[in-house]
């Protein structure tokens, strides 16, 4: 089993915008005043491509597909919350809290990964949830460490803990539940995907443990990335909001690993945090500023790891 991928799956934005309907429990999304919602698309696909050109400039195989013009669809650009890949060549579907964001869900683009040599053998379809209002947004609310067969997940609207439950005996994940928290207008309130406040790599983990306000579930956490040998590298609340907490690490040129996060996320990080950081893998920013802004997600969020076998 492997934690990282070199081949990545990302969707080109062509209807970008602030989401309205996951403004409601995403407290990072903010309207950009007095610009255009042409302007922002196109600042939004700027920043796509750019990104997409340092990934693949250290050779990361990066599948683009386009998001289709004719549907209202805004965060496309972050497919991870829709589906999963997995190295027995199973593909996870998920339930997605905004309703307009389950249009993002493409039977075509599980062609287009078969016609370039992927495997699928088995869908695992968890999409019939939400018409009980229950939701688990993939990779957004599920952080995994594959190696270790361990499945973190903080509660929130879009994580249900039933459906992570049900998720872990399918896939053979054990369940680290916890809630993480932010402080909105003096309230705190739980993050809404868990990749916005932990990522775990090879051999080491970022992550606010601030924002985890039960001790016991803090310790429960510190207690498996300490067992499962990884480097616990904490972020405070403030970064979190910088999106330093929505990193992936990634396979490049000869095997080379790369810790991928936007440039703010690096801009907010001290020295000794990077210090640490690249003990472990080299840094790859990249500007994401009006994607952040508007989207409310990151770096980590546009990436769909493809972890299928080649035929």
């Amino acid at each position: 089993m492997q934690q990282t991928t070199n081949t990545i799956l990302m969707v080109r934005p062509e209807n970008f915008r602030m989401n309205e309907q996951t403004a409601v429990n995403n407290y990072y999304q903010k309207v950009l005043d007095g610009i255009l919602p042409e302007t922002v698309n196109v600042r939004a696909q700027n920043e796509f491509d750019a990104y997409v050109e340092k990934l693949r400039g250290v050779e990361v195989d990066v599948i683009v597909v386009k998001d289709k013009v004719e549907t209202d669809t805004p965060d496309a650009i972050f497919p991870n919350n829709w589906v999963s890949f997995h190295e027995n060549g199973d593909v996870g579907l998920y339930p997605m809290f905004a309703e307009n964001r389950r249009l993002e869900r493409r039977e075509d683009i599980l062609d287009i990964l078969e016609e370039k040599g992927f495997q699928i053998r088995n869908i695992i379809d968890y999409t019939s949830a939400e018409d009980e209002h229950v939701f688990l947004e993939g990779t957004g609310s599920v952080v995994l460490d594959r190696v270790n067969s361990i499945a973190y997940c903080a509660l929130s609207p879009r994580a249900d803990e039933d459906l992570f439950i049900e998720f872990c005996e399918d896939f053979e994940y054990m369940p680290v539940i916890f809630t993480a928290y932010q402080t909105i207008n003096g309230k705190r309130k739980p993050i809404y995907h868990t990749n916005v406040m932990m990522c775990v790599a090879e051999t080491f983990a970022v992550i606010c443990l601030s924002s985890i306000d039960g001790k016991k579930e803090r310790k429960n956490v510190i207690k498996h990335l300490k067992e499962s040998d990884k480097e616990i590298i904490d972020i405070t609340e403030d970064q979190v909001k910088q999106f330093a907490g929505n990193m992936l690490q990634v396979k490049g040129s000869n095997n080379e690993r790369y810790l991928v996060m936007s440039q703010a996320a690096f801009d907010s990080l001290t020295k000794t945090q990077i210090q640490n950081l690249e003990k472990h893998n080299k840094i790859l920013s990249s500007s994401l500023d009006t994607i952040e802004a508007c989207g409310g997600g990151s770096a980590r969020c546009m990436m769909a790891e493809v972890f299928l076998p080649k035929s």
